[in-house]
């Protein structure tokens, strides 16, 4: 206990010490802080809610519907008796969305990248993977024992630098996520897929952020860049433009067989509740009938980055996450209470999350902010910014 007791000391000391903060959701795009009662909701600017569909008439209806129809659990993994049709239903869903000729779910995305990279690769082995990926990436780089190289982040010749010295004669891995979560840029994919194809490479493409958002029909931006035929395997998640929970990867059949025989956190985890796959298979079919959804967003992160940018802040890149850098950790948590006493929801974003001495205030743009919220928020943190950090 002692031990544990140090480490918390420290982490606050570090700035770095994390608290959960209970909201309750009240008008779409307002939460309210359990523990301040009497204060006014909050415009919630740290949602990946991107498009809405969490609350979403369509989705909401057909979550009840097999709630009701299937229960409340599916009661096994899907090697037990788990493995309900109706999961092969989305499976086929998300393998057409994607371009792919199979697909399989996955508990969470967490799940997923754990699951899927130790399965692909082993001691003997190597993975090159960019050095901004998600945390649960470099988690199953770990559980995996291969030789890790990490290149500098969207630096092709870093890249293709290492896969000179390193790639070796086994299995050799690339990982990367199409569009990054904390810093809202794209991946070079065009170019990245002629490495891979000049160097044998696997690739795989973590697209949480971009699924539903980009490509003709929502198929994200292996689709937008036409680049789904290099990608051996393409990992998503439900639980954000989706507005469900889980996760899935799109590949062949082979490799979906392969997944199913040896991804273990597939293997041993129970299916997802029937609810959650209602859920998901009517955002699958709304992201594709109702293109006005993205470009609805799209003209509300113009909104947002325009005021930013009329008062003198550099927001390039074209995603729906807006980071506004900060540097210090203590400076990070402090503009966003700051905001938060001005209405606005925007949480601090500190190591080990982001690399050390790039803490930053993440904004994501939701479907659920209106225009002239958007246009006095950005009033507001740039305001706020101004008076903090100079």
């Amino acid at each position: 206990m002692a031990a544990i007791k140090s480490w918390l000391s420290r982490r606050k000391k570090e700035g770095q010490y994390r608290r959960l903060m209970p909201i309750s959701r009240v008008d779409p795009g307002f939460i309210k802080l359990k523990h301040d009662k009497h204060a006014s909701p909050l415009l919630d600017f740290s949602s990946n809610d991107y498009l809405g569909l969490s609350i979403h008439p369509e989705v909401i209806s057909k979550s009840r519907l097999f709630l009701e129809k299937y229960g409340a659990g599916a009661g096994a993994a899907r090697l037990m008796s788990g493995d309900l049709f109706i999961f092969h239903e989305l499976e086929d869903k998300i393998a057409g969305l994607k371009g792919k000729e199979a697909a399989l779910l996955f508990g969470s995305g967490f799940l997923a990248n754990s699951g899927i990279i130790p399965a692909l690769v082993g001691r003997k082995d190597v993975i090159f993977s960019d050095r901004l990926n998600h945390a649960s990436i470099y988690d199953g780089c770990r559980l995996a024992g291969a030789d890790l190289q990490r290149f500098r982040h969207n630096d092709l010749d870093h890249l293709e630098e290492l896969l000179k010295k390193k790639r070796g004669k086994n299995q050799a891995l690339i990982v990367v996520e199409s569009l990054y979560s904390m810093d809202g840029d794209f991946c070079p994919l065009v170019e990245l897929t002629f490495l891979k194809e000049k160097y044998n490479c696997l690739l795989m493409v973590d697209e949480a952020h971009a699924t539903g958002l980009f490509g003709r029909n929502g198929g994200g931006l292996i689709q937008e860049n036409d680049v789904t035929g290099q990608v051996d395997i393409a990992i998503g998640t439900f639980g954000k433009a989706l507005g469900s929970y889980g996760a899935y990867a799109a590949a062949s059949r082979q490799m979906v067989n392969y997944l199913v025989n040896r991804a273990r956190s597939f293997i041993f985890s129970t299916a997802l509740p029937p609810a959650v796959i209602g859920a998901s298979l009517a955002a699958v079919d709304l992201i594709q009938k109702q293109p006005e959804l993205r470009r609805e967003l799209w003209d509300k992160v113009k909104i947002f980055k325009d005021e930013l940018s009329r008062a003198g802040f550099d927001n390039s890149g074209f995603s729906q996450i807006i980071p506004l850098a900060v540097g210090d950790s203590d400076k990070a948590v402090s503009l966003a209470a700051a905001l938060r006493e001005q209405g606005i929801f925007a949480t601090a974003v500190r190591p080990p999350t982001v690399p050390p001495g790039t803490a930053r205030l993440r904004f994501s743009i939701t479907s659920h902010l209106s225009a002239a919220n958007l246009i006095k928020s950005g009033k507001i943190i740039c305001g706020q910014v101004q008076h903090q950090l100079f």
